[in-house]
């Protein structure tokens, strides 16, 4: 390692200060500079016990060499850890990031840093990493080792049994046996050998990112985790230890805790000599004196513990860095010592912009290995991806837009070269294992908003039906696209929080289709390729018809073809439920496949692309229209059987664990892209859209129109088929979205009850004395839930506790606690402080939960049935709140495990959980109104060409597919928190019909072919990206309208 030698310029030479450009920098702080001149070797220990050796400059500070050991472990959350030593006074001191490590370190060549965890965050689902949390979990080992983590035998064993299945897999009792016998976890472990090796017994099939997790999970509830002990007296002379934690300052007497304050309540921390100082904010209710003094061994300790305080009070406290004092010209007093580096909201803001690249590291005593990903230099179009090799083998259907790209044979091998980054002899790549894709690299759900409809493809395979635009046998679509040119193309990947380690389940949001910037179409050949179509309004509304006419169809042969050849193959269903739902739904599909044909070939008259020699009779709609609804009022048996379906169907499943696997299975094929129950309300759905395209061509026509008076005929039809069949549609929805809520949530029994209805979900920030943690949550007419959400295999949320409506009080409560858009709930016997994201999703909780608070009051309080067994959180805001160790919250974690089994993770509920927002039942049903298909032009922001799309938007999310005849999408795009505007004259988009699609630094052009689908695509996209109409009216009868 040499230094560069710099030629000096004119401007330099005159003595003139060199341009730096544009400074960003806050007032009084300084541009960094390369440090230079002599190079000094310093050792560090790793947390996995091997030593590695940096060469620094001697005069560096001590971030160059924190920064060193980051990028040498490809680490992107360094800022939770740092480097420990004991100094000349024998005394165990963290390096200092400012000060210049020759300035802390007398004989930097006899001393050994330890990289070790400084700070530890209240949940460990905050660490986003894989190798993060893998570094977490070697500390939590280190700690029981050395014996600064106790707790009871069974908890030991527990933690044991996690590490044992992420370093040796799964349970085999003579290879534990050895294992163990060779190594020792903690003192005396002979004793609990048995009983990890039971435990051990249940985590079969675990990953070493899910055993991982499921250690942070257990050890974060024991009281010693993350706890340096600093050894003190009280005034009375009495010896204790302090200790310092996210929530503030701790006073344990031995291994027990006997006081806490929480930084809420500290005014001030200081010390003088070896008076370590507690200033208090004054509190009538306290029985504790405005100061409180402990007296340490010495300064050099009162000081160490001093300054580890005043970091961890900024690090998870404050949002930004703290700027630096400015000097005082004479005199100083007290310390200059300040925290330096990111704070946690920094970090986690840092990490979810995205952007990073995925890298391989090895598990030094694992005989698995992960992938995972890392943020090296931010790339505004994360055109860079690892080293990865992936086979793909292609179905045999010919039309494979993939396969059309490649133009290659039906296998493809495909090879991304990384940056070649330094790697650690224990933390790197593995080529081996590098088409073992764990499920921790996964994109960051609220950042990347590119959804792929990859399903979890463990054992099973799709079932086999005669498809076009199939990829078969292609689970990991979601990490990698394909190039016109068979090359490699753009992968976009980047952790989450709060996403599933389980590395069978693909990313919810990662798509390939939106990252892909090669299967471009230019502007010349398009306008080659443009026909001459008809202009007229009513042209382009009987052209929606048919656009969404196939995507209908092709929901119906969801049920009518795939799911009817899954259920023949196993005989878990009932003959009787088989009946009851095909024979309902095929001749629905046989009616609309003939209405289909008919549009499509008036169609091809109007666009001048038959032989039909009358002119203008072809220039029409509302006839065939008028025929078909009117055919259709004798399926209206049959539709009005759907309700017995759903009921019938959720029946079955609930009394046929074989049938629910089934049905689980078949959601996660890629096909079915929506929750099952879904598809069987969408003829109701359909009945609905049929009226809106009706009611817009009455409007169109002038009374002496030729189509009018047909058209005017069966708007009056659909709408009395409507009339009928509303009020069953409204109780199928509400019963369809508790049952698709069932399967988000953990804990709960009799969540589908009567006369239960929902209201809304999102996500809200909850405060206890951790601080503001966030917290899914769901409102209902009868009782509020409180759920938080876990890095598990079954993308699940859990029930913490449940409010019930009747009795409740809310108010507002900014000024009292200092948090923006904050509100208390008050209960009969629970109160509970949140805060929302905005002022806007604020007023949106606020009336809501008042409208249901009015209503349960109507209504003589009923009683709601609480929901599970999950004991509700009875703590105050003001409380400390620390988790305590309990057996029961052990053995919970482990059945839960057990229980855990594949979800589909990009359900509407975890799209509000990463995007920060909420959906009410009322935006639910405007959605519904609200649904689009047809062909769209989609262009990227640095690219060129526009790319031709069959795009679906439904759910509030866009689907995308090569053309419309493919059985499955490719990608889509939740529009929750999106921005919907036209392009600015300064985007140079220079094209009519373009609207743009915006979140954060993600920016996606789409173009349509008339002014008529323009305005409808800014219509239905508008209705998911704006908050509905907050006005509505409820009724004890019927409590959602549309």
């Amino acid at each position: 390692m040499g230094e560069v030698e710099q030629r000096p310029t004119a401007g330099s030479r005159l003595g003139a200060p060199e341009n730096a450009g544009i400074s960003t920098l806050e007032h009084g702080q300084k541009l960094p500079t390369t440090p230079t001149g002599k190079l000094i070797s310093i050792k560090i220990q790793m947390l996995d016990d091997t030593q590695e050796t940096f060469e620094i400059p001697q005069r560096a500070p001590g971030k160059v060499l924190l920064d060193a050991v980051c990028n040498h472990l490809n680490l992107v959350e360094g800022d939770y850890f740092g480097l420990e030593f004991l100094d000349h006074k024998k005394i165990t001191v963290w390096l200092d990031l400012l000060k210049p490590i020759v300035k802390q370190i007398r004989r930097p060549k006899h001393v050994i840093l330890k990289f070790v965890v400084k700070f530890f965050p209240p949940d460990h689902a905050q660490l986003q990493e894989e190798l993060t949390r893998y570094l977490f979990a070697l500390q939590v080992k280190q700690d029981l080792a050395q014996g600064q983590l106790t707790c009871n035998d069974t908890s030991a064993a527990l933690l044991i049994s996690h590490i044992v299945q992420s370093e040796i897999g799964d349970f085999d009792e003579t290879v534990d046996r050895e294992h163990l016998v060779k190594n020792k976890y903690i003192p005396q472990q002979e004793a609990l050998e048995d009983k990890i090796m039971e435990f051990h017994r249940n985590h079969i099939g675990q990953t070493p990112a899910e055993s991982d997790f499921q250690l942070l999970e257990i050890a974060r509830r024991l009281e010693m985790y993350g706890i340096r002990l600093h050894p003190a007296k009280d005034r009375e002379g009495t010896k204790i230890n302090l200790a310092v934690a996210h929530t503030g300052i701790l006073v344990f007497q031995g291994h027990t805790k006997i006081n806490a304050f929480n930084w809420a309540k500290v005014r001030k921390l200081s010390f003088k000599r070896k008076r370590f100082l507690i200033k208090l904010r004054p509190d009538v209710n306290s029985n504790f004196q405005d100061t409180l003094e402990f007296l340490m061994a010495s300064r050099d300790f009162c000081k160490a513990f001093w300054k580890i305080c005043v970091e961890h009070h900024a690090f998870f406290r404050l949002f930004e860095e703290p700027k630096p004092k400015p000097k005082p010209v004479l005199f100083t007093r007290g310390s200059s010592f300040r925290f330096s580096g990111r704070t946690q909201k920094q970090v986690l803001d840092y990490v979810k912009e995205g952007g990073h690249k995925k890298v391989q590291f090895e598990r030094k005593h694992s005989k698995i290995h992960s992938v995972r990903s890392l943020t090296a230099k931010h790339s505004e179009q994360h055109s860079e991806v690892p080293k990865q090799s992936c086979d793909f083998t292609y179905g045999d259907g010919v039309d494979s837009p993939v396969a059309k790209n490649c133009q290659q044979g039906k296998e493809l091998k495909v090879s991304v070269e990384d940056g070649g980054q330094a790697t650690t002899p224990s933390l790197k790549k593995s080529p081996k294992e590098s088409k073992r894709l764990d499920g921790a690299a996964v994109a960051a759900m609220e950042e990347e908003e590119e959804v792929v409809k990859d399903r979890s493809q463990q054992s099973r395979s799709q079932t086999q039906q005669p498809s076009t635009g199939s990829l078969a046998g292609s689970p990991h679509l979601s990490e990698l696209s394909i190039n016109s040119q068979g090359g490699p193309a753009m992968a976009n990947m980047t952790l989450s929080p709060n996403l599933s380690p389980d590395n069978r389940q693909a990313s919810p949001l990662v798509s390939p289709l939106l990252n892909d910037q090669t299967c471009v179409r230019t502007d010349d050949e398009e306008e080659v390729r443009k026909k001459r179509f008809p202009t007229d309004k009513a042209y382009f509304i009987a052209k929606e018809v048919s656009t969404t006419e196939r995507t209908y169809l092709k929901d119906l042969e969801v049920i009518t073809s795939w799911f009817q050849s899954t259920v023949s193959k196993d005989d878990c269903m009932p003959e009787a439920l088989k009946n009851l739902i095909f024979s309902n739904f095929e001749p629905l599909h046989k009616f609309h496949t003939s209405f289909l044909k008919e549009v499509e070939q008036r169609l091809a008259q109007w666009e001048g692309r038959s032989n039909a020699h009358l002119k203008g009779d072809y220039q029409r709609i509302g006839d065939i229209m008028l025929k078909n609804i009117q055919s259709m009022k004798h399926l209206t048996i049959h539709l009005r059987k759907h309700s017995e379906v759903l009921v019938e169907l959720e029946n079955g499943i609930k009394n046929s664990r074989k049938l629910e696997a089934l049905c689980r299975d078949f959601e996660m094929q890629k096909v079915c892209y929506l929750p099952l129950n879904t598809f069987l309300l969408r003829p109701l759905h359909r009945l609905m859209h049929y009226k809106q395209i009706m009611e817009r061509l009455c409007k169109h026509y002038p009374p002496n129109h030729v189509d009018f008076r047909d058209s005017r005929a069966a708007l009056a039809e659909i709408s009395e088929m409507v009339a009928q069949l509303h009020s069953s549609m409204l109780k199928m929805e509400n019963f369809q979205k508790l049952h698709e809520l069932k399967k988000d949530l953990i804990g709960i029994d009799n969540l589908v009850i009567p006369a239960r209805e929902f209201i809304r979900l999102g996500s809200l920030s909850k405060l206890s004395g951790k601080g503001l943690q966030q917290r899914m949550f769901f409102l209902f007419n009868d009782v509020l839930l409180y759920t938080s959400r876990g890095l598990t295999a079954s993308n699940q949320f859990k029930v913490h506790g449940q409010l019930p409506l009747y009795g409740m009080m809310i108010e507002e409560s900014e000024e009292e606690w200092g948090v923006p858009h904050c509100f208390t709930l008050r209960g009969q016997h629970q109160t509970i402080v949140v805060a929302a994201s905005s002022r806007i999703e604020m007023d949106k909780w606020t009336e809501d939960i008042q409208m249901v608070i009015d209503l349960a009051e109507n209504c003589n309080g009923p009683t709601p049935e609480f929901l599970g067994s999950s004991p509700p959180d009875n703590k105050s805001p003001e409380e400390p709140t620390l988790d305590q160790e309990s057996e029961d919250d052990l053995n919970a974690s482990r059945t839960s495990l057990e229980r855990q089994t594949p979800h589909r993770g990009n359900t509407t509920v975890h799209v509000c959980w990463h995007r920060n927002t909420s959906v009410s039942m009322v935006d639910f049903s405007i959605a519904v109104e609200n649904q689009l298909s047809g062909n769209l032009l989609r262009k990227f922001k640095n690219s060129n060409g526009w790319q031709k799309l069959w795009v679906v938007f439904t759910n509030f999310c866009m689907f995308f597919y090569k053309s419309h005849q493919d059985n499955h999408p490719l990608a889509s795009l939740p529009l929750l928190g999106y921005s919907l505007t036209i392009p600015s004259e300064s985007e140079n988009i220079h094209k009519d019909y373009v609207f743009k699609l915006h979140f954060k630094s993600h920016v996606y052009y789409f173009r349509a072919e008339s002014e008529y689908t323009f305005e409808r695509w800014m219509e239905v996209i508008r209705s998911a990206t704006s908050p509905a109409s907050r006005i509505r009216v409820l009724s004890h009868e019927e409590s959602h309208v549309y």
